[in-house]
């Protein structure tokens, strides 16, 4: 039975991951490599776990968020569609279960705000997972004075934090932000269509998603 572990430590995966996200340095994104997938699979993961789903769901949604963004490798355009089918090819080859790699595949096909929705829980916890990947860490731009928007908006969060409360009715995004280096609406600018499908997301799971920034409740 294929596992996190084996998927983590898969020279082939690791690869395709670190080639992504040169791709993507070189048109000027965020980190995209194994801090970002590995924090997804991390969060996504906890939702699961922290809900009662199955240990194995748990497992699924943990192998989905380490290769969710295994497609920026073709092109950034549609890289959940194209990620789907490259990581279809890679567990199919790994013997993983058909069962196992459509629960798979169907979340990374639809983790993407332009195009996706949480059709089911794992996709669900993905995507809220990765919308809420916001930190300073993930700007590679180390000159304030030619940030563009994105820079601006990571960089200005200097924690972020996704907890479930404990009656499992709420899962909540707390940021703090330096408004030095970006507004909040410049984080609505960039982030509401991001934070409309966590909405989305959230009730799929049965909960209800708030955004909180520097303590006040935006959504």
């Amino acid at each position: 039975m294929l596992t996190y572990e084996d998927v983590k430590d898969n020279a082939a995966i690791r690869t395709y991951i670190q080639r992504a996200d040169e791709s993507l340095t070189a048109l000027g994104f965020t980190e995209h490599s194994f801090a970002h997938v590995t924090a997804v699979a991390e969060k996504a993961g906890y939702i699961l776990e922290t809900l009662g789903y199955p240990a194995r769901t748990v497992e699924l949604v943990k192998i989905a968020g380490f290769l969710h963004d295994i497609g920026n490798l073709v092109n950034r355009v549609d890289h959940s569609q194209s990620g789907a089918v490259m990581a279809f090819r890679l567990l199919d080859n790994l013997q993983c279960d058909p069962e196992e790699i459509a629960t798979i595949v169907t979340a990374i096909g639809n983790h993407d705000e332009g195009t996706g929705l949480p059709v089911n829980a794992v996709s669900a916890a993905l995507i809220l997972a990765d919308k809420s990947d916001v930190r300073r860490s993930r700007v590679r731009n180390q000159d304030p004075s030619t940030f563009d928007i994105h820079d601006r908006v990571n960089y200005s969060v200097k924690k972020s934090q996704l907890k479930i409360n404990e009656e499992h009715t709420l899962i909540k995004l707390k940021l703090s932000v330096d408004t030095k280096y970006g507004s909040v609406m410049d984080y609505f600018e960039i982030f509401m269509q991001r934070m409309i499908l966590c909405r989305k997301a959230a009730e799929k799971l049965g909960l209800q998603f708030k955004l909180m920034i520097n303590e006040q409740q935006l959504i």
